[in-house]
């Protein structure tokens, strides 16, 4: 066991980038799919949704393609966000040096995502997906942060290190 976790923390970082970049394939891949086959991808989401939506007695006129498709794009982006923070912490950069990568990549990965679409039959890339990409990657940065925060909160007051006292 304690092979095994060592090999783990000495190893955590390859490991976290290894994640990351599979994740960007999945990523790029989808935005390599044509236009064609994406609409029939998010036509079935959305059918699925309707009809979850329809049994639990909702109304579902509201949920359309665009809606799927936005949502898709900006959770697509939010879990690349909460992954980039865990591969950047894994490499113990300065903290100067974290979030000038994070901010980098949450602008240039989104951008490059789009970008390919230019290339793919049928697809074009819209600025307003890049935006909300970038949204989304801040978004799961953020939810990290906040996770991290409650976390050494939590162990600090486990041991008595996190408490103040009142005045």
């Amino acid at each position: 066991m304690d092979r095994i976790s060592g090999f783990c923390r000495k190893n955590e970082r390859y490991i976290w980038t290894v994640i990351v970049l599979l994740y960007l394939g999945f990523i790029y891949h989808n935005s390599l799919t044509p236009a064609v086959e994406s609409a029939r991808q998010s036509g079935s989401v959305l059918l699925m949704l309707q009809t979850a939506l329809n049994r639990m007695g909702l109304d579902s006129s509201w949920l359309t393609d665009h809606i799927v498709r936005k949502t898709a794009h900006f959770t697509e982006f939010a879990l690349l966000g909460l992954l980039l923070w865990n591969c950047l912490r894994s490499w113990r950069l300065t903290m100067s040096l974290r979030v000038t990568a994070e901010a980098f990549l949450s602008l240039f990965l989104p951008f490059l995502d789009e970008t390919m679409q230019l290339f793919t039959e049928g697809r074009s890339a819209q600025v307003d997906d890049v935006w909300l990409d970038v949204a989304g990657v801040c978004f799961g940065t953020l939810f990290m942060v906040i996770v991290a925060a409650l976390i050494r909160r939590l162990r600090g007051g486990a041991r008595g290190g996190g408490r103040r006292e009142e005045a």
